[in-house]
């Protein structure tokens, strides 16, 4: 007999959503366990970007309920959802260009030691992250700004991490890169599965 299926890390359950009376999302079910990659395609105007609001806390729903990893949630906020293990990684990019890789990806929870930044952990504790997904070859000391999209979008997947994502929603992520770019992501995304991250692709 094979094992039962690991239980879902989110479960949707009936998600409603209105906005001045127009129905946005009506009746939603979804799971997500451990690993597994969902596409979430729809044209404009679908719902997509409502639906993951609600996972990641910008919207609480109306109806319907939302458990993470096996706990009943009602987030307040999206430092709330992050807090509890959900990262969200936007079509535009959240990040300092001026700052390196690693001081982007601590930004505001930087190691610190003897009451001072410990940049010698942060550059250390990226470099594990970066490793961990097969991105050695991004240079924790390198400046954000002269990186490429396909290595600026990696950046943020690792700020996900660092802050212990389980669950990791990805809007548009092949919406400005090249096409050998695309062959990049998927493989990165196949690591992340890997890993056991849950992954939401939101696309077209």
């Amino acid at each position: 007999m094979s094992d039962s299926p690991p239980s879902p890390l989110l479960a949707l359950r009936g998600i409603g959503k209105s906005f001045f009376g127009v129905r946005v999302l009506e009746g939603v079910d979804l799971d997500v366990r451990p690993g597994e990659v969902h596409a979430v395609v729809g044209e404009n105007g679908a719902g997509k970007s409502t639906l993951m609001k609600v996972v990641s806390g910008v919207y609480a729903p109306d109806e319907g309920t939302v458990e993470f990893a096996g706990t009943r949630r009602s987030f307040h906020g999206p430092r709330d959802a992050q807090r509890a293990g959900i990262g969200i990684v936007h079509q535009e990019f959240n990040l300092l260009p001026e700052r390196t890789v690693a001081e982007n990806v601590y930004l505001g929870h930087e190691p610190v030691r003897r009451g001072l930044v410990d940049r010698k952990a942060m550059l250390s504790r990226t470099a594990g992250l970066l490793d961990s997904i097969g991105e050695s070859s991004l240079p924790p000391d390198a400046r954000v700004g002269q990186l490429g999209v396909a290595r600026r979008q990696v950046v943020e997947i690792v700020k996900a991490l660092a802050l212990d994502a389980r669950l990791l929603i990805m809007d548009e992520p092949t919406a400005a890169l090249a096409d050998h770019e695309v062959e990049q992501l998927y493989a990165l995304v196949r690591r992340l599965q890997e890993r056991g991250i849950g992954v939401l692709y939101v696309s077209h």
